[in-house]
């Protein structure tokens, strides 16, 4: 039953993942978030293991979308080997970040991240990309990449959000920086599963079928369906228009966002008590 459910999430977080033409880390995240909690895990651990269940299955779900980039030519490999050895420090280093961090700072931290790039999507970035403009040398890059993945690992995400906006600002085309971007999902997303494993192996809580923060059940599920049903998720986007998708997405981030929010303060007046 347990592997039913995780899936069809992955059936979910890949369609959608597919359809908005972003990682599903942030559909994933808050799906798992509810269903440990269901399964009553530890209360201080459901977010640790939401994210690093989540940072596993980018693992798998990036590489379909660098293939698919790939063969169109999109991405700028001179670009990610730039930026990756920034992302792998940066998001095991995150990994260590979210460890210390409650669950209801986690919570809070995410809420406010997801109604950020709600705000983004809904309003758009209209603002056009000056292609005259250059990336900066190789290890400012990585220095980026580092910020990044720190902030990639803590909110469970492939970093698409945090690096194709970096990546327009210094004059990079919407379709290569989209490319890029998934390209440099893929280290972020083992440096930060298994800067979760490590950290979370060290805890005193045991969560059974997990390796420190990841849950194999989930990982395994989330994985095999996505790949799947992320490819009818691109179908269906080029049957759609492009703006009522990102106002469709940016109401679910919206949501997302205003329940972790809520959660988390909820937590704490609880602590408070």
């Amino acid at each position: 039953m347990e592997l039913i459910i995780y899936l069809l999430i992955g059936a979910i977080a890949g369609f959608a993942a597919g359809l908005f033409g972003v990682g599903g880390g942030l559909i994933i995240v808050p799906i798992l978030y509810i269903v440990f909690t269901q399964q009553h895990y530890a209360p201080d651990v459901i977010m640790h293991m939401a994210l690093g269940t989540s940072l596993a299955t980018i693992m798998v779900t990036s590489l379909s979308s660098i293939m698919a980039h790939h063969q169109k030519g999109a991405v700028m490999w001179p670009v990610v080997r730039n930026i990756a050895p920034g992302l792998v420090i940066g998001s095991f280093l995150g990994a260590g970040v979210a460890d210390v961090l409650s669950g209801h700072s986690l919570q809070l931290i995410i809420g406010v991240f997801a109604l950020w790039v709600s705000q983004r999507m809904f309003f758009g970035a209209k603002q056009q990309v000056d292609t005259s403009k250059h990336l900066p040398t190789a290890w400012q890059q990585a220095l980026a990449g580092s910020g990044i993945g720190v902030a990639s690992a803590i909110f469970g995400i492939g970093g698409g959000s945090l690096t194709v906006p970096y990546l327009n600002k210094h004059g990079v085309v919407m379709q290569k920086a989209v490319a890029t971007s998934a390209a440099c999902g893929f280290p972020i997303a083992v440096a930060g599963a298994l800067g979760f494993m490590w950290f979370g192996a060290k805890q005193s809580i045991q969560i059974p079928h997990a390796i420190g923060y990841v849950h194999l059940y989930a990982f395994t599920g989330i994985s095999v369906m996505s790949f799947v049903t992320a490819r009818f998720g691109a179908k269906v986007a080029h049957a759609l228009s492009p703006a009522m998708l990102k106002k469709c997405f940016s109401g679910l981030l919206f949501s997302v966002g205003s329940y972790f929010i809520y959660q988390g303060v909820i937590q704490v007046l609880h602590n408070a008590h």
